[in-house]
């Protein structure tokens, strides 16, 4: 016997136990056919049958319109910050937004690769806030737009899409994709790495519109890199990460027989309630984000004192809560409340950290 305990972890993240559940059945024999799906290729009848449920389940969940594809690929988004540029810049540039780590070096990469500029940031006071998107300086012959619609590191999200003046707006929503409902409509290109809301590490999905998928790239371009390549191959250019997609499968599965996400997203903000009420009301610890601009996934805090805040991480370590350490780059404390995280979890953490604020008044 063992106890699973609370993992706040940025990704990658706490997954649900009906889904573990399941694969722990299907490990050894996947439905009857003699072996796990690690083992098995993915030019099967039997992987087929997963990759095309997994397909058909997402575009369900999410309302994905026809003419959007699906994408399942390698790398993660750290390499969609180079994809995204080589796939749509066409000489005319490209505007990004600034808000956090991750469209910083969203930003930084796809420098490497055209005219992109960054117009607007929230750098000035250290990220804790989105600035105004209703009127930005977007040109004329800007090929996309490029936001981070949720900073896991600095825990704000966007409360309304940018107006991109027509132009294809580009999003990597990994620490809130299938957290809430999304019309993807909206949008040119959605980025997800998989490792927080829905899998394990080492993926990446991509809903791109399918005019945006071109041919006339530079030759030089690696195949591997091309979305109309794996557009062409159904995400199988090459082998892809199997066991991922099968993963991404069961939770898809599981956000649909479990109300959808409508149903997800009322359950995370009761979450985040929970934790912010109680940062809100603390005479010990305060929430960095603005809280006009505030995450319900991932939610930074501080005692405001580095000492005090290592202490924090070794209280709740000690009472059976992991990760709550923030990120390297800020310091702090952070607790990322995916999906799969329950309201007991919340719960269990609040009443933690008062016992630690009652000890330390």
């Amino acid at each position: 016997m063992y106890n699973r305990i609370y993992n706040f972890s940025a990704g990658p993240a706490m997954m649900s136990e009906p889904v573990l559940e399941q694969i722990r059945d299907e490990l050894m024999n996947f439905q009857g056919s003699g072996m796990s799906v690690m083992e098995m290729s993915h030019r099967s009848s039997q992987f087929r049958q997963i990759y095309d449920n997994a397909q058909a389940d997402l575009r369900k969940l999410m309302g994905i319109p026809d003419e959007y594809a699906v994408l399942f690929l390698q790398g993660g988004v750290t390499l969609q910050f180079s994809m995204v540029p080589m796939n749509l810049l066409q000489g005319g540039g490209a505007e990004y937004l600034v808000t956090g780590a991750w469209s910083k070096k969203a930003f930084v990469e796809a420098k490497k690769f055209g005219d992109v500029r960054c117009i607007a940031t929230s750098e000035d006071q250290n990220y804790a806030y989105i600035p105004d998107c209703s009127s930005l300086p977007i040109r004329d012959s800007a090929d996309y737009v490029y936001i981070c619609e949720n900073e896991t590191i600095h825990g704000t999200t966007y409360p309304t899409l940018p107006n991109t003046y027509g132009k294809p707006l580009v999003s990597d929503q990994s620490s809130m994709f299938l957290s809430r409902p999304c019309r993807v409509s909206d949008y040119g290109v959605i980025v997800a790495g998989i490792q927080k809301n829905i899998g394990p590490a080492g993926m990446a999905i991509v809903i791109i519109r399918k005019d945006l998928i071109r041919s006339d790239l530079d030759p030089r371009t690696p195949a591997y890199l091309r979305y109309d390549v794996h557009d062409a191959a159904n995400s199988m250019y090459n082998t892809p990460n199997c066991w991922a997609i099968y993963i991404c499968g069961k939770v898809f599965r599981y956000l649909l027989d479990n109300g959808g996400l409508e149903a997800a997203a009322q359950r995370n903000l009761e979450k985040a309630k929970i934790l912010y009420d109680y940062l809100d009301q603390s005479n010990l610890f305060r929430g960095t984000a603005d809280p006009a601009f505030r995450s319900v996934m991932n939610v930074p805090f501080s005692t405001g004192s580095a000492e005090l805040d290592a202490q924090v991480v070794a209280y709740v370590t000690a009472a059976g809560f992991d990760n709550l350490k923030g990120h390297r780059s800020v310091g702090g404390l952070r607790a990322s409340i995916y999906n799969a995280m329950p309201k007991a979890g919340v719960e269990a953490l609040v009443d933690c950290l008062s016992q630690f604020e009652a000890e330390h008044r």
